[in-house]
């Protein structure tokens, strides 16, 4: 399975969660895929930190605007109706609790719904950003990641990375499947067909519990 093939079938189930006039905060790399495998009747309203909501697809390369980007830097358009403001008024949306839905990428997850996303010790970075903030704003929080990095399981009993937050997440969607975080520990609800069980409890450091009503992943 190639990253092209994984990111879609991620990006593709995320999209699923997402419902009719949403406000939706996408985190940068794979969760901006997202919007592209939206049915067409179902309409989200996506904000930007760094100043925006409204915001719309990626624009065709050669007609992109200098002045309008996200806050990962990359290039944007607006909707019909988006509105521009600074981000004193982002985040007062963010922490006032109006984001209905944050889907963030992860170094590591834990069975208590922790998060590292922001920094390897010792590596340069650019500093958190917006994410503490949306994960604890945002109503629901979804991590869409892959599952493992070279190999090694990202979904951890315990974070050893410096936590964006403790106990924030929701939801993790993985090509492998999807897993609910509940106060029992980390939940396997949906299954890729290709992968067995057995193959996803060996990518993952966590234990799973498998749902009694478990089912192919969609």
């Amino acid at each position: 399975m190639d990253k092209n093939e994984i990111r879609n079938i991620i990006a593709s189930r995320a999209a699923k969660e997402l419902h009719d006039g949403d406000v939706v905060n996408l985190g940068i790399g794979l969760p901006t895929a997202i919007p592209n495998f939206l049915p067409s009747d179902v309409h989200v309203i996506l904000q930007s930190e760094n100043g925006m909501i409204g915001m719309g697809p990626t624009p065709e390369e050669g007609k992109e605007d200098p002045w309008m980007i996200n806050a990962g830097g990359g290039y944007i358009t607006s909707t019909p109706g988006a509105s521009t403001f600074d981000s004193a008024t982002s985040f007062g949306i963010i922490r006032g609790g109006h984001v209905d839905v944050s889907i963030l990428g992860a170094m590591q997850v834990d069975e208590e719904g922790d998060l590292a996303n922001w920094m390897i010790p010792g590596k340069k970075t650019p500093g958190m950003g917006g994410a503490m903030d949306l994960l604890v704003g945002a109503k629901k929080v979804i991590l869409a990641m892959e599952h493992t990095a070279k190999g090694n399981p990202k979904i951890l009993k315990k974070c050893t990375l410096p936590l964006t937050a403790k106990g924030q997440v929701n939801m993790i969607i993985t090509e492998m499947g999807v897993m609910e975080i509940t106060p029992k520990g980390i939940v396997l609800t949906e299954i890729n067909p290709a992968f067995t069980v057995e193959q996803v409890q060996a990518a993952t450091e966590a234990t799973l519990i498998v749902s009694d009503n478990l089912k192919s992943m969609e």
